[in-house]
């Protein structure tokens, strides 16, 4: 999935678009958002807005913008192309851990897991990698609403 249909899904625009493309989605094809996996990308360049002030002499991605790029991620995860346009909203993040830090010049793999589905709530696991060695994983409840016009 290409850029332009990513930001008919999501509601962020540049520069908080933190994934560039999705790679795979996978749906199990019922009636629930339950198994729907994703693996999307995310290009880390040392152009990157935040690396200026995050650190000059050793830019370092944020932890919490990894954690965005990641929910968004579990955004594209709950989407579907059947469902009325959807706000996703983050209610829970758990076990949030980074292992290890995301530089310039990284591609940023992020895998993600609809566990959980319980029609607007649901659970997602998510883990992010570079070069196959896991940066960070996190679980996110979020809340889905249509979103009227």
């Amino acid at each position: 999935m290409q850029i332009d249909k990513i930001l008919e899904i999501l509601p962020h625009r540049q520069p908080f678009v933190l994934i560039d493309r999705v790679l795979e989605i996978i749906d199990p094809g019922d009636k629930t958002r339950l198994g729907r996996k994703v693996k999307v990308l995310k290009n880390i360049s040392y152009n990157e807005p935040f690396f200026a002030g995050h650190f000059p002499h050793r830019p370092v991605m944020p932890g919490v913008l990894i954690l965005e790029s990641m929910a968004q991620a579990a955004a594209i995860a709950c989407w579907r192309e059947t469902d009325p346009k959807m706000d996703v909203a983050i209610g829970r993040v758990s076990e949030f851990r980074i292992r290890r830090p995301v530089v310039p010049g990284d591609q940023l793999i992020i895998r993600g897991e609809v566990v959980k589905d319980r029609g607007q709530i649901v659970v997602i696991k998510t883990a992010s990698f570079v070069d196959n060695e896991l940066v960070t994983e996190v679980e996110i409840l979020a809340s889905m609403t249509p979103i009227r016009s």
